[in-house]
């Protein structure tokens, strides 16, 4: 990935991972990320860089001014120069750094506390890619009540209702694509590897069904929707949150232009 998709794929994990927000595009260059009628994070989409519009209402800029001295002269520079209106103080961030976006998770994090729990690991059944099977809508031994439950966004995402079509996992004689492997699975074979676990560009582009919807998008997507249509199928969406963002942060961190 470039760094500019290091940004777009690491700010959807993070907040997906983090919050249970519905996702309102402009289908143009704008994504909101809203709990009813209050938003969280803006975010216009430029060449070279993303802009965050964050507002920081009276407990959020007294929480930043206690944690101010952990934040950058730029970001420090911006808070002092924005406007405070009515409503609050708004900010608006340039990024194009995988350090700057750290920043930005930091001022989100004030914003808003997490509110995603996530789902039990105790019967977690992985695919070679690392997707939750037990998590899809196709797993043949999900519970009937639950699929009832995970069509109805399904289909409001994918724009089908056929959800027939059943499947006992990777490593099953039901796999739906052991006749004809997935990207993900003919990546991994190619370069010698039994799964996408074991390579070290993982999680990548092709170890996702959700491709570019688990990118920043000006797509409308509602939180249920997310939850049943996109995070199943995104590695490490779900458990060890906490580790796999540090792991993601060093890893990236060490891979921007600069960095040493």
């Amino acid at each position: 990935m470039t760094v500019l998709e290091q940004i777009s794929h690491e700010t959807m994990v993070f907040m997906r991972g983090r919050y249970r927000l519905d996702e309102i595009g402009n289908g143009k260059d704008e994504l909101k990320f809203k709990r009813g009628k209050k938003t969280i994070v803006t975010i216009y989409i430029h060449d070279g860089k993303f802009s965050f519009l964050i507002i920081f209402g009276k407990k959020e800029r007294e929480s930043f001014e206690m944690q101010r001295n952990e934040f950058s002269p730029y970001v420090c520079g911006c808070y002092d120069n924005s406007k405070t209106y009515h409503d609050g103080k708004w900010m608006l961030f340039d990024v194009n750094t995988l350090e700057q976006l750290e920043e930005i998770k930091k001022l989100i994090l004030i914003k808003k506390k997490p509110d995603r729990k996530p789902f039990p690991k105790e019967n977690a059944l992985y695919s070679q890619c690392g997707q939750r099977c037990d998590l899809c809508v196709h797993y043949i031994h999900a519970d009937e009540e639950q699929r009832t439950a995970m069509e109805i966004p399904l289909s409001k995402m994918w724009e089908q209702t056929d959800w027939s079509m059943r499947c006992g996992g990777c490593y099953s004689d039901s796999c739906y694509c052991s006749s004809e492997p997935c990207a993900a699975k003919s990546c991994a074979s190619e370069k010698g590897l039994k799964e996408c676990r074991e390579c070290a560009d993982f999680p990548c582009m092709r170890a996702t069904t959700a491709d570019s919807r688990s990118m920043i998008h000006t797509e409308v997507h509602y939180a249920d929707e997310i939850t049943w249509g996109i995070l199943p199928y995104v590695p490490f969406q779900y458990e060890d949150g906490d580790r796999y963002y540090a792991r993601r942060k060093k890893s990236c961190l060490n891979e921007s232009p600069g960095s040493e």
